[in-house]
Formats: C-alpha cells, structure tokens, sequence
C-alpha cells in the first residue's frame, strides 16, 4: 500500500470533496461552500489526481459518485465529524453529568467546607460522583500529579506557583483553645502566654509554626509540649490538661463545640493577619468544563467578606 504523507496534503480539500460527493454537483456545492464555481472545479481536479479517481461521473441523469466515492463518503463523514468534535468545545450537562471530581484537604477543613458544597453539586447533577482523597503532607503534590481537581487549604504552594489558581474561600483569626479548668481561662498577659504548656497542629511535620514566627518578630518563643498532625485530634489531647493552642476560630468553633473547652483570646501582642483558606486547583483543569462549573458552585457557596 502506498503510505501518504498527511503534511503534503490540502486537508481543506477534505471539506470540499465532502460537499460535492454530497451534492454530486459542482455549482451547488460552490454555493454550499460560498466558493465561486472555478475554485470548486480547481479542487476538485486536485482532488481526481490525489485519490487517482473521477469521484463524480456523468451519467444520463446528471453527476453520480464513482464506486471509489462511495466507498470514501461514510469514512469521510465520519473523519470530519471528528474533527469537528475535537475543535469544538466540550459541554458540560449538570443534569447528564457522570463525571467524577476529585477533592482533597484535611479532615477538620473538610468537614466544615465541602458538606454544604457537595449537597449543592449533588443536588444540580445527581450523577456526578465526588471522592474525598485524603490529604497528605504537600497539599498541592496531588493537584501537581493530576491525581485531584481540587485542593482545599490555608497553605501557599512553593513551587509551579504560576501553574496553580485559587479561590478565597474563607478568612479569619486565630484563638487559643484550652481546657475550661485552665489556670488562664480567666487571664492570660503575653507572659503567661509564652510561659505555658503549648500545643501545635503542625500539618508538615516540620519547622515552627506561624505563631513561633510572630513571636520572632517580638523577641519572644515557646516550649512545645504537643505537636499533633491534625486539628480533628485536638480535642482529645486538651482536654483535661494545661494545653494550649492557637488555633483558626473557625476550626476552633468546631473542635471545643460539646466539649470540655473553651476559646479565650490571644494576647494583642499576638494579633496578626487572618488565616486564608483557598480551594487550589491546577492549570490542567483550568479550562475543563466540569471544573469550570464546579468553580461557579464555589463560588456561589463561598462568599468571604
């Protein structure tokens, strides 16, 4: 068989051998085309010496296709309406939609934020299915890998920082969450503050935390007693215990809600900027239909001040 090279072809010959095999006349398909009647004979005498074939044939009744024609007519219908789905952009159908999209953040975040959006996904596409991977020590690894859509989290990536959009989800300042039976529930100077026994969610693993850092800035530090890898835990080790931690309010809310603890203000020597929560997501999805539509939820759902 004789191999083509697609690079010496006219593929716009393509169009036009689709609408004169299918008008079987070389004015029509000129003003199907919105050529002039000589440019479509030109091509179509280009098109003979390609495919080495009449492809339209006189017969007492007018223009009828060449058996080689026919042949082609069903296989080139189809190569154009691919080409025409590969160019055109993909829809996405809420009410059709099987896809599935993929979320990640830690539990405590988790649970606080994705409930109300995933009941409002749900009940705009009933059929979308939606996993919650678990989060791991780089929260913008998975966005990096393609193996989520989107990440929710207070952190800033430190690499491919162009490749990665955001979404201000929420923002607020931080608490100290103790025991209620602790000494400082009534008081607590910056002193006691920096003198107590403290605790620290450390989502790494590693270095100090934010609060260590303010401390810098004024000259002062802190013993850590506790270092946990997830606010969900936070409870169980404060509670009963001269414990301390400076925690996000909102996260702080839920943690001491039905517990044996309480919420107590920092030291105004601690005041600092709000926490920031975004949801993450890649460059790779960034055009994708059905993560642009999940990002209109979002952003219906989340509304920071």
């Amino acid at each position: 068989m004789r191999e083509v090279n697609l690079r010496s072809i006219d593929l716009n010959l393509l169009v036009v051998l689709q609408a004169l095999l299918r008008e079987k006349h070389v004015s029509r398909a000129a003003q199907e085309l919105h050529m002039s009647q000589p440019a479509v004979s030109r091509a179509l005498q280009r098109l003979r010496d390609m495919l080495d074939d009449p492809l339209l044939v006189r017969t007492r009744s007018g223009y009828d296709l060449s058996a080689r024609a026919q042949e082609i007519l069903p296989c080139l219908n189809a190569l154009l309406q691919g080409a025409s789905s590969l160019i055109q952009p993909v829809q996405f159908d809420p009410l059709t939609a099987t896809d599935t999209v993929r979320m990640t953040g830690l539990d405590l975040e988790a649970a606080l934020y994705l409930p109300k959006l995933t009941k409002l996904l749900h009940s705009e596409a009933p059929n979308l299915k939606i996993e919650l991977v678990p989060q791991t020590s780089d929260h913008f690894k998975k966005l990096d890998e393609g193996t989520v859509h989107f990440s929710l989290t207070g952190l800033e990536p430190d690499f491919a920082t162009d490749q990665f959009h955001r979404v201000l989800i929420d923002h607020m300042g931080s608490i100290c969450v103790m025991d209620k039976d602790n000494p400082l529930v009534q008081e607590m100077t910056l002193d006691q503050y920096v003198s107590c026994r403290h605790g620290m969610v450390s989502i790494t693993g590693v270095g100090p935390g934010s609060m260590d850092r303010k401390l810098q800035t004024i000259g002062r530090s802190r013993e850590l007693s506790m270092r946990l890898s997830s606010f969900m835990s936070v409870a169980e080790f404060c509670e009963g215990t001269e414990l301390v931690f400076a925690l996000p309010q909102r996260l702080a809310e839920h943690i001491t809600k039905d517990r044996h603890l309480v919420m107590r203000p920092l030291p105004p020597e601690l005041t600092r900027e709000d926490i920031r929560f975004y949801v993450y997501w890649h460059e790779r999805h960034h055009h994708d239909p059905m993560c642009v539509w999940v990002r209109q939820k979002i952003s219906e759902v989340f509304q920071p001040d």
